[in-house]
């Protein structure tokens, strides 16, 4: 059960350590330790156990996000990443949107809204490098 406390630990070694992130830490380490007593019983090996608890554990963002545990300065900065990439591809959309529609109500003869929406991609790509960067950064 070691690689479950290292699993756990490594989940949540980029948010601040306090009483509640303890806490949360040692109940998911519980319900990761019954589900593995649980498989051992109905037949698998421990290790398999173990693999097949880590595999179907899910995602810990959702559980910081609900849980309202207090993030780093870092994950921050790679929501607000997250945030602003989806942010440019709304804004771009609707923007790209408004131009065709002018395009096609006032010149419909003559496709020239191409050109504009070409210089307007180039948000959302910035962004998404920016969100990428971020990701790198915050891998060990």
């Amino acid at each position: 059960m070691k690689r479950l406390t290292a699993y756990t630990n490594k989940l949540f070694e980029d948010m601040t350590e306090g009483v509640e992130t303890e806490k949360v830490k040692e109940e998911i380490l519980c319900d990761l330790e019954e589900k593995v007593s649980d498989l051992i019983e109905d037949g698998k090996t421990e290790e398999d156990a173990i693999n097949k608890v880590m595999v179907e554990f899910g995602d810990i963002e959702e559980i910081k996000r609900e849980m309202d545990l207090p993030q780093t300065p870092q994950n921050r900065k790679q929501e607000l990443a997250r945030l602003n990439f989806g942010f440019s591809l709304w804004g771009s959309f609707l923007i790209i949107a408004l131009v065709v529609f002018v395009n096609f109500y006032y010149t419909p003869h003559i496709i020239w809204f191409i050109y504009p929406s070409f210089g307007i991609a180039w948000w959302p790509l910035a962004m998404f490098y920016h969100l990428h960067r971020k990701k790198l950064e915050n891998r060990p």
